[in-house]
């Protein structure tokens, strides 16, 4: 592992196509950097700071950002593969059309965030805030969403099988459409209450 690059700002860089392979940065600061098309493989954000840095059509497997901030970052066709993103927290961020395969997004903040049509698969989000989120129409299937804030999320049309809803109160949720598997069906119906036999 290379030495890491600490408390470092960078500014109106460019770093198109920039291949960050196995880098690691601690408490640096990304402001106006263009990471379109960017790929990382086992790079290391910690604790930094993301704004109006554009991920556009970027790609990162097996990479860390852990207990990062990303502040009207724009995520157009950004891809996530295995990656660690635990405690980093969204804000008036453009995450559409954003793909995450796997990885621990666990503790993560999405509040109110525009998920419409992303796909989630296999990933784990464990205690993630999703309050408010729109993610209809989305896939997100083999989600561990347990302990997850989901009040008021939009989930019409989204495909939410094999993901664990047990933090789920279906009344509190926009719900029409929303595609579930047998098992999600008897968890959803003890939710409200019913006894089944």
């Amino acid at each position: 592992m290379p030495e890491p690059t600490e408390d470092v700002t960078y500014r109106n860089e460019d770093w198109y196509a920039e291949e960050l392979a196995d880098r690691h940065f601690v408490r640096c600061s990304f402001f106006h950097v263009d990471l379109t098309e960017a790929v990382s493989q086992g790079a290391v954000f910690t604790e930094c700071v993301f704004g109006n840095v554009a991920f556009n059509a970027s790609r990162h497997t097996d990479s860390a950002f852990t207990r990062c901030t990303f502040k009207r970052c724009n995520f157009f066709e950004a891809e996530f593969t295995g990656c660690k993103l635990v405690g980093s927290g969204f804000d008036q961020c453009d995450l559409r059309p954003l793909r995450v395969d796997g990885g621990d997004w666990s503790f993560v903040a999405l509040p109110g965030a525009d998920l419409r049509g992303v796909r989630l698969t296999g990933v784990r989000m464990r205690e993630v805030d999703l309050t408010g989120a729109d993610l209809t129409g989305a896939t997100v299937t083999g989600v561990d969403l347990s302990g997850a804030q989901l009040h008021a999320a939009k989930l019409a049309r989204a495909d939410l099988r094999g993901s664990d809803l047990t933090a789920l109160d279906p009344t509190t949720v926009e719900r029409a459409g929303a595609i579930i598997d047998a098992e999600q069906a008897l968890v959803l119906a003890q939710a409200l209450g019913f006894e089944l036999s």
